[in-house]
């Protein structure tokens, strides 16, 4: 039985032929032919079977040949906003696993203890599209640019928010706990969470996303790195609210 090859392309049914990047994986790796049968993604929700028409040097074209529109596995809109690492190589394993874990969104913020104050997300793109081809998971998260932490929870946003934070002189509720709950009681709603940076957000932040609705959460009683917490609280999310 062969491999089911999957291909990332966002437009696929408005076109005849796989992106340049995609074609030469196709091509050369896995040395397809015409003839051959291959699955596209477009990240929004639907698979594509289709066959392989035209394999040339540098260019692969197909014919769809069935759309296969897939159900989402959790309820719900999942955004982690977190602060990105000083190095990169951790930040590109957070958006891989959580991409492969599942996850809707991911944001970038500029606090006031981050170590990193400039973000490209060119490289994390393709990071998140391998992760997608390779878990087969219908839908490509979406990934924001930087944004500074004021203007982040200042803009109004639909469902829960959460804040993780290690202030023991501020009360914290439970994230598991709550979403479960939210979860088993049908009241779902879209989640976003969000993660500081190794020193933590300070006190100020925390009070200020509490003053806009951001409600203070444990992710337990471990003391963890920023992309460990965050990808917890994308497992949590997953567990809580799969279908």
């Amino acid at each position: 039985m062969k491999e089911v090859r999957f291909f990332y392309v966002p437009d696929a049914t408005n076109l005849t032929e796989l992106p340049m990047d995609e074609a030469m994986h196709a091509l050369r790796v896995l040395r397809l032919k015409s003839g051959d049968e291959m699955f596209l993604m477009d990240g929004q929700g639907t698979f594509y079977r289709a066959v392989v028409t035209i394999a040339a040097t540098k260019r692969c074209m197909y014919e769809i040949k069935e759309c296969l529109p897939q159900e989402k596995t959790w309820n719900c809109h999942v955004n982690i906003a977190m602060a990105p690492t000083k190095m990169m190589d951790r930040v590109e394993w957070f958006c891989e696993k959580a991409t492969e874990i599942g996850i809707d969104e991911i944001t970038f913020l500029n606090c006031k203890f981050s170590e990193r104050k400039v973000m490209r997300t060119v490289r994390l793109d393709k990071i998140v599209i391998s992760a997608v081809k390779q878990s087969r998971k219908p839908w490509k998260p979406k990934l924001n640019a930087m944004i500074p932490f004021k203007e982040f929870i200042s803009t109004p946003r639909s469902g829960r928010k959460f804040i993780a934070h290690c202030y023991d002189e501020i009360e914290k509720k439970d994230f598991f706990s709550e979403i479960y709950s939210l979860s088993s009681s049908g009241e779902l709603a879209d989640i976003t969470v969000l993660i500081g940076p190794e020193g933590d957000f300070s006190l100020d932040e925390v009070k200020m996303a509490m003053s806009n609705g951001y409600e203070s959460i444990s992710l337990g009683s471990s003391r963890l790195r920023t992309e460990t917490a965050a990808l917890a609280a994308t497992m949590m999310a997953q567990l809580a609210l799969r279908k």
